[in-house]
């Protein structure tokens, strides 16, 4: 038996993938690994706790035994019901306990290389399936677009909030990765980018505490510093901006939530002339400061 945490990863590209529950909060996932049947039963959590220092993230217990270890028996009685819940992003299986409850798995390129890279092994190709429980309202993701550092760079920006207060996290490494079980990361993708067409990973960042903000500018980076996995023997200087068409935001779930993500067209070169253009980095530079949050206003047009 294992502990897990948020939409948690319970395995590794994985297909066929099924759910049943019972109205004991329990649920059995199952899936095809390798060409093998798994069994993976999973319990003991739903929704999320507030951050608080001082206390523990809700988490699920995990037996990948299919319950032999933890029950000595594999039978499980239940169900899945018909999923009537919100769209989900990734989503490859749903369920709806006989307690009304919300089971879901989610399966996506979590793990894949920022700044537009192309998978090269198998690990930055693969698909991460993570699980998730919960009753009413999922986590909701704000998202915004303007220009910073004299309007010559996009910038987006928004805030991540569970019924209405902030998501975050107490620390993080000196690369950006949450370091308690709080912190949530958001992953940020290109769509027909510098990169290349369609869907590119951007980067990854976390909500700020406590206000649950996130920003981000859209600049050139050096794979070569700091903590960005790029392919072997890269010496290809500095990539992006990662500007595009579109960009979507997927924020990993806070506690035991799904994943929830959202999308927003691209912004086109500021035009200083264009009344229209001076009027929305007004109104977005003024939303920006109306958060609060000192760290995201640097370099505001």
């Amino acid at each position: 038996m294992s502990a897990a945490q948020a939409a948690q990863l319970i395995a590794r590209n994985a297909t066929g993938v099924a759910i049943r529950a019972n109205a004991k909060g329990q649920a059995l996932f199952t899936y095809r690994q390798g060409g093998a049947l798994r069994r993976v039963l999973v319990w003991g959590a739903v929704n999320a706790r507030f951050p608080a220092p001082g206390t523990r993230q809700v988490e699920f217990n995990v037996d990948y035994s299919g319950g032999w270890r933890t029950k000595h028996s594999t039978a499980f009685a239940g169900a899945c019901g018909r999923y009537d819940g919100p769209s989900l992003p990734n989503l490859v299986a749903a369920c709806k306990a006989p307690d009304g409850s919300y089971w879901a798995a989610q399966s996506w390129g979590r793990p894949l290389p920022n700044l537009g890279f192309t998978p090269w092994n198998g690990e930055t190709s693969q698909k991460w399936l993570e699980v998730s429980h919960w009753t009413g309202e999922l986590p909701q993701l704000e998202l915004h677009m303007g220009w910073v550092w004299s309007n010559r760079f996009q910038q987006l920006f928004g805030r991540y909030t569970y019924q209405g207060r902030p998501v975050y996290g107490f620390g993080t490494t000196r690369y950006g990765a949450p370091t308690d079980r709080f912190g949530r990361l958001i992953y940020l993708d290109t769509l027909n980018s510098t990169y290349g067409t369609g869907w590119k990973r951007e980067n990854s960042f976390v909500p700020h505490n406590p206000t649950g903000v996130f920003c981000y500018g859209f600049y050139s980076f050096d794979p070569t510093k700091g903590g960005y996995r790029h392919p072997p023997g890269y010496a290809g200087g500095k990539r992006g901006p990662g500007t595009g068409e579109q960009y979507r935001v997927t924020a990993s779930g806070t506690g035991v939530l799904p994943n929830v993500a959202t999308t927003i067209p691209a912004l086109h070169p500021f035009d200083r002339g264009n009344p229209e253009d001076m009027t929305l980095q007004t109104a977005m530079a003024n939303l920006l400061r109306s958060f609060g949050d000192r760290s995201c206003q640097a370099g505001l047009g």
